[in-house]
């Protein structure tokens, strides 16, 4: 899934955090909802705007996000 393509960043959006194309929908707000344990036919009745498709690009949005996160070692 290339996330690329369903989801975008526009600061006048959101503050600029990470939106579905053509929704108000942020990334974050999608995945939030599944970590509550909505399924993902309770977000599309919920959120008709919106696809299966788009979902999976919120989900592969965050596994690229997070493999790119660095952890760096503070010491004390």
């Amino acid at each position: 899934m290339e996330w690329q393509t369903r989801i975008t960043v526009n600061p006048n959006i959101l503050v600029g955090k990470p939106i579905i194309k053509g929704t108000r929908l942020a990334v974050e707000f999608i995945i939030d909802l599944l970590a509550q344990g909505w399924s993902i036919d309770e977000i599309l009745r919920n959120y008709p705007g919106i696809t299966v498709v788009d979902i999976q690009a919120c989900l592969s949005y965050a596994s690229a996000a997070l493999k790119s996160e660095k952890v760096y070692a503070i010491s004390t």
